[in-house]
């Protein structure tokens, strides 16, 4: 195989695990995830006084921001029905931060839904869906390694993967808050843990279609030549 076409494949395995990860962190930022978190029979209450419905509600609000379904404008108006602000100032500041990455990263996941699907019509149309399904299981077993290895920092230290986490993302201090504001009585730390293993299982899952479906598809092509 020529060098630019071993460096084109070569690219595909490595795009593959930044696909199947911002999928997954998009099907994460669904209703679905969240009304389904905060009725796990583990999911800890607010104790300042949030109910499940109102926690939903609000939560569903800041995930839509973070999307660009509703303004900034719209989102530091939301109040407490005493009409103080929602968030404080230090909240609002660290969600603008969320929003541009959330923002960031979806554009990014568009890009590369379009462009595998693309990958995926022009193999079929030109025969080389076999040399396309090796590539997208070769980073499928990469997909593997690296949710493994972040899993395994879960269960060993998930708070010191977390800080490491908003240390690289965002500046100075602005993700620390106190237990009694909003963001944290709306989204504890067990909420963080159990997205960091929705996102990896999600990814464990895909991985194991595409190995399946290239080996399926080698096969297929071996008994037809």
């Amino acid at each position: 195989m020529k060098k630019p076409i071993q460096l084109f494949f070569l690219t595909i395995t490595i795009l593959t695990p930044v696909l199947l990860i911002t999928s997954g962190m998009r099907t994460a930022l669904s209703p679905i995830f969240v009304h389904v978190e905060y009725k796990l029979p583990n999911f800890p209450p607010d104790s300042y006084g949030f109910t499940t419905e109102e926690r939903l509600h609000l939560a569903n609000n800041s995930i839509q921001y973070m999307t660009g379904e509703i303004s900034e404008e719209e989102f530091s108006a939301l109040q407490f029905p005493d009409g103080t602000p929602l968030f404080n100032d230090r909240e609002i500041s660290h969600m603008i931060d969320v929003h541009d990455l959330t923002v960031s990263m979806l554009a990014l996941w568009r890009i590369l839904i379009i462009f595998f699907t693309i990958l995926l019509l022009a193999g079929w149309k030109n025969n080389w869906l076999r040399p396309l399904f090796h590539a997208l299981e070769n980073g499928a077993k990469l997909t593997l390694t690296i949710i493994f290895g972040i899993l395994v920092y879960v269960w060993i230290n998930f708070n010191q993967l977390f800080t490491l986490f908003h240390q690289i993302f965002f500046d100075g201090d602005s993700w620390l808050f106190y237990l009694s504001d909003t963001l944290i009585r709306l989204f504890p730390i067990k909420f963080w843990q159990d997205l960091f293993i929705f996102i990896g299982s999600f990814g464990i899952i895909t991985s194991l279609i595409l190995i399946i479906l290239g080996r399926s598809i080698d096969k297929e092509i071996e008994a037809q030549s």
